[in-house]
């Protein structure tokens, strides 16, 4: 399948029946409304559709909630923009999803702006591969932080007789704290792009034929 057939899941997937497209309530769906409604087929539909699904009116209070939620969200210019920009709403997103997605959007921007034939090469395995080396790059980070805070304490520790204010300790510790609170926040990009990455899963991208063979024939020069 090509990747650009199965764009956001929410516009592609498998909606079921109770307007869900992979997990995700899809507003659209659930009210039955094309993506560039109006306000006032919004309201209409809204109306519409509580009329019946009201649990006052013997409704299911369930299947109302998610109606009443897919309403509040489309009513509101922002949260619309974000929803039909990433397939997720930021009220009610995992913060996790949002932060891959945005992380995902910078891959998607330089895919966009990537000259090469679409079918020449494979954007998600390039995505993937960046994900990967920013990964890596983060684990070395932490390498260098870390070695650099334990000279920082080997230093408080060699500090014999001190005065009673200890200027020089209290700014070694403030630099310890520093490169813990540094080493803690890579390590928190690191779960970022960890989960951006699965995100990726379940796509393939079909590649043209003789792009892979042009792709092996330089492989091969190359080691020769």
């Amino acid at each position: 399948m090509r990747a650009g057939r199965g764009r956001r899941s929410r516009e592609w997937g498998q909606v079921n029946a109770k307007g869900q497209v992979g997990g995700l309530i899809d507003p659209y769906v659930l009210l039955g409304l094309d993506r560039d409604a109006g306000e006032q087929a919004i309201r209409s539909a809204w109306r519409k559709a509580a009329k019946t699904a009201h649990p006052d009116s013997g409704g299911d209070a369930e299947h109302f909630g998610r109606l009443q939620t897919a309403y509040e969200l489309l009513k509101d210019p922002v949260r619309r923009r974000v929803y039909d920009d990433t397939g997720y709403d930021p009220q009610l997103a995992d913060p996790k999803d949002l932060e891959g997605v945005l992380m995902l959007e910078k891959l998607v921007n330089d895919v966009i702006l990537d000259e090469r034939e679409p079918g020449s090469f494979d954007p998600v395995a390039a995505m993937r591969r960046r994900l990967s080396d920013d990964i890596v790059k983060n684990r070395f980070h932490i390498l260098e932080l870390e070695r650099h805070r334990n000279r920082v304490r080997q230093h408080i520790d060699r500090l014999g007789r001190r005065p009673e204010t200890d200027v020089l300790g209290s700014m070694l510790r403030a630099r310890s704290q520093s490169i813990t609170d540094a080493i803690r926040k890579a390590e928190g990009q690191i779960e970022a792009i960890e989960h951006a990455y699965t995100m990726l899963e379940g796509y393939s991208y079909e590649v043209e034929m003789v792009a892979m063979v042009a792709v092996t024939e330089r492989r091969g020069e190359a080691a020769e």
